[in-house]
C-alpha cells in the first residue's frame, strides 16, 4: 500500500500558520484491540458529566441574563468518597460524598450579577438526585471558584490590560469572542471512525448496564458504577466487568450470586449478536469471594460511598472510550467553556470530522487538530488526517475539513443542547 501525503495552507484571519495535513493509504487499524469503558456511575464519569452539567448550566443562565456566555470553566472538578456500611438488605452512610467544585466563573458583566454559587449548588443538588438516588442528602459541596484571570496581563500605570476584564467585563461587547472566535490554548484534539465490533459491544454492554435501559428498569438492584475492559483479536474477546448491586435490594447472599447470574446470561446474549465470530469470555466481578460476604454490594450503586474518588478528565475519552491502540490524548473535555475552549470543541470536531470522513471515503480515519493559543478557532495551528483509503481526492477532504471548522458556533449549540457525548 503507497502512502500518499499532502500539505495544504488554511485560511487563517489572525496572521498565524494554518496547514492541513492529509495522508492517505496508512496500515490499517491494529487487529487487536484493548478498550475500556467506565459506566454512568462511575467517579471519575459522574465527575466528567457534573463537570460538564455545571457548564451547561451557567452557560444558559447567562446567555438568557445578559445575551452571551460568559467566561468559565469547571473542567477541574473532583468527587471525594465518602463512607458506607452496607448490610443485605439494607446499609447506610457513614460519612457523606464531597463535591470539590473547582474553577472560575464570571460572577458580574456590567450592572447583572451572576448567582454562581446558587447555580453550582442547584445543578450539583439535581445531579446528584438523578444519578444516585440512593444517595439521598448525604453529600456536601465544596467551592473553590474564583474570577481570576490567566497570566499575561501586566500593569504599566498607563491602562487597565485587557486580561483583567476576562471575569469581570464591563458588558458583552468587551468579551473578545464576541468580535472573533481564538483558541483559548494549546491543545490538541483528536478523533477516529469507526468503531470496530468489540469497540461497539464494550460501549452497549457498559451503557446497558448502568445507563436508563430496559436492562436496569426491570432490575432495580443493579448499580451503576460498571467498569468493562477488553483484549480482543480477530478469533477471540475477553472482557473483565464490574457491575454492582444495590444493598437494599439484595436481601441475602443467594439473591446476588442469582443476579450475577443474571448479568453473565446478559453479557453472553450480547455477545453472541455483536460477536457472533469469535470465542467471547467474560469474568465479572473479579474480587468476589462469596462465600467470605466479600461481594460487590453498596449502598448508592458506586464505589463514590466509600473511599474511591472521581476526577475530571480520569475517565472515557471523547470517544465514549479508553483505546490506548486508538490514536488518544490526555486532554480533559468536561466542563470547559463551550465557546473558545480548544481542549473541548477540537475533541469533538476531530470526532465528527473523522466521522463524516469515514462515511464518505470509507476506511479508517483519524483527525488531529492542534491549536495555538490566540489563534483563529476556525483555522487550527495545524490539523492532520489520516486514512487507510489510497483513492482518495484530497481537495474533497479539504473542503469537508474546512466546512465542519467553520462550524464552531453550531457546535456550540449542539453542547449546550446535550447532543454530543463527551465521556
Amino acid at each position: 500500500m503507497t502512502t500518499q501525503l499532502s500539505m495544504t495552507p488554511l485560511p487563517c484571519t489572525t496572521g498565524g500558520e494554518s496547514r492541513l495535513t492529509i495522508e492517505t493509504g496508512i496500515s490499517k487499524a491494529p487487529a487487536l484491540s484493548i478498550i475500556e469503558r467506565k459506566g454512568f456511575g462511575h467517579p471519575d464519569t459522574l465527575a466528567d458529566h457534573l463537570a460538564e452539567e455545571l457548564s451547561r448550566a451557567y452557560a444558559l443562565h447567562t446567555r438568557d441574563a445578559v445575551g452571551a456566555i460568559l467566561h468559565h470553566n469547571f473542567d477541574k472538578l473532583a468527587l471525594l468518597g465518602g463512607s458506607s456500611q452496607v448490610r443485605y438488605g439494607g446499609g447506610w452512610m457513614v460519612a457523606p460524598v464531597r463535591v470539590l467544585v473547582n474553577g472560575r466563573a464570571t460572577r458580574r458583566c456590567g450592572s447583572v450579577t451572576v448567582p454562581v454559587d446558587d447555580i453550582i449548588q442547584e445543578t450539583v443538588r439535581r445531579f446528584m438526585q438523578r444519578r444516585l438516588p440512593h444517595l439521598g442528602d448525604r453529600f456536601v459541596v465544596e467551592l473553590n471558584v474564583t474570577s481570576n484571570s490567566s497570566p499575561g496581563a501586566v500593569h504599566t500605570g498607563a491602562h487597565e490590560p485587557e486580561r483583567t476584564s476576562w471575569f469581570a467585563p464591563t458588558s458583552v461587547e468587551q468579551l473578545r469572542e464576541h468580535r472573533v472566535l481564538l483558541s483559548n490554548d494549546t491543545s490538541i484534539g483528536t478523533g477516529w471512525a469507526p468503531l470496530n465490533e468489540v469497540e461497539q459491544f464494550v460501549l452497549t454492554l457498559t451503557d446497558a448496564l448502568s445507563g436508563d435501559s430496559d436492562f436496569r428498569r426491570d432490575r432495580p438492584w443493579c448499580g451503576t458504577d460498571v467498569k468493562v475492559m477488553a483484549l480482543a483479536d480477530e478469533r477471540r474477546a475477553d472482557f473483565v466487568f464490574c457491575v454492582p448491586q444495590i444493598s437494599s435490594q439484595v436481601p441475602s447472599r443467594s439473591a446476588y450470586v442469582r443476579n450475577t447470574a443474571e448479568i453473565v446470561e446478559f453479557a453472553e446474549d450480547l455477545g453472541r449478536r455483536f460477536l457472533p465470530d469469535r470465542k467471547v469470555g467474560l469474568t465479572l466481578n473479579a474480587r468476589d469471594l462469596v462465600e467470605r460476604d466479600e461481594i460487590y454490594l453498596t449502598v448508592t450503586g458506586s464505589s463514590i460511598e466509600s473511599g474511591d474518588e472521581g476526577v475530571v478528565g480520569r475517565g472515557n475519552r471523547a470517544s465514549g472510550l479508553i483505546t490506548p491502540l486508538r490514536p488518544m490524548n490526555l486532554e480533559g473535555v468536561n466542563g470547559k467553556n463551550p465557546v473558545y475552549h480548544v481542549g473541548k470543541l477540537y475533541n469533538i470536531a476531530a470526532q465528527r470530522i473523522a466521522a463524516i470522513l469515514q462515511e464518505q471515503f470509507g476506511g479508517f480515519v483519524e483527525v488531529h487538530l492542534i491549536s495555538a493559543t490566540g489563534q483563529a478557532l476556525a483555522s487550527p495551528w495545524q490539523a492532520v488526517v489520516r486514512m487507510t483509503g489510497t483513492d482518495i481526492d484530497h481537495q474533497a477532504v479539504e473542503e469537508r475539513v474546512q466546512h465542519e471548522l467553520d462550524r464552531f458556533p453550531a457546535l456550540t449549540e449542539d453542547l449546550l443542547a446535550g447532543h454530543e457525548r463527551t465521556a
